[in-house]
């Protein structure tokens, strides 16, 4: 049965599909969600890890009960900054608070909610802010990049299972990866945070770097198929390796600005 084609492509859009809601859940950019009791009230939250640069930040927790108070408190991110609190307002069934922006790219607030003096999380969050991204560019680069990982999925399965089409696989795999993660990639990067590369030699952002680790392998893998069709521990290996890199949480060890190396 695996060596059915449409069987293989089943599986793999399964598979690419688990990493997405993995990718959503585990990046350090996705809201922080969950659900607190507080004197006797479920109360849920959702409190945003992004935002583009100089705009306010809307910090809302559904409560029906008027008597509860709430509080937000920040201050920026690797900064000598003192704690500040920000009151929240009771109206229409909800405390609401905005949280000040940031005007610096890549720069972050830390803050933490309190509902009648108890924080809604266990630790604070983190909000970084960036620059706007267009649609033109960040669609195609998120479509591109999970193209890429479903076709490596694909093209490892074929390798396993067929070895029939695997190098023509490889050569689309390659060529989706390249657009999406060295073309699409740093000009979303350029946008976001003003910089079209912050991983090595310059950085340390993961995202940068587990990019072109995958790039070097898939190149790797295509060029010793060209050589020799029937090569497909390299198609493996370069399907494990992708499989590995998204493991690791988008966008972590980002961009940052650092407030206490300009004295702030």
């Amino acid at each position: 049965m695996l060596k059915n084609s449409a069987i293989l492509w089943i599986l793999a859009i399964i598979f690419t599909l688990s990493f997405v809601v993995y990718q959503k859940k585990t990046g350090p950019t996705y809201p922080v969600s969950g659900t607190k009791k507080i004197s006797g009230h479920s109360i849920s939250y959702k409190l945003l890890r992004s935002e583009d640069v100089n705009k306010d930040v809307g910090v809302e927790v559904s409560i029906a009960d008027s008597s509860f108070a709430g509080f937000i408190r920040h201050k920026r991110f690797r900064s000598h900054d003192n704690w500040e609190d920000i009151p929240m307002v009771w109206a229409n069934g909800k405390l609401a608070g905005t949280l000040p922006a940031l005007s610096e790219l890549a720069g972050k607030r830390i803050y933490e909610v309190f509902i009648n003096n108890q924080s809604l999380t266990e630790e604070p969050v983190i909000i970084r802010f960036k620059g706007h991204v267009p649609l033109y560019i960040l669609i195609p680069h998120i479509l591109f990049m999970f193209t890429a990982m479903l076709l490596s999925t694909r093209t490892g399965f074929e390798a396993l299972f067929r070895n029939i089409s695997t190098y023509k696989m490889a050569y689309i795999t390659t060529v989706s990866l390249f657009i999406g993660g060295i073309v699409l990639g740093p000009i979303v990067q350029k946008f976001a945070f003003d910089a079209f590369w912050t991983g090595w030699p310059w950085g340390h952002d993961l995202t940068d770097n587990k990019t072109i680790v995958a790039m070097i392998m898939w190149v790797i893998a295509f060029v010793r198929l060209r050589k020799n069709p029937q090569s497909r521990w390299v198609v493996l290996t370069a399907t494990i390796v992708l499989i590995a890199i998204y493991l690791i949480p988008h966008s972590a060890l980002g961009s940052e600005f650092d407030y206490t190396a300009n004295g702030q």
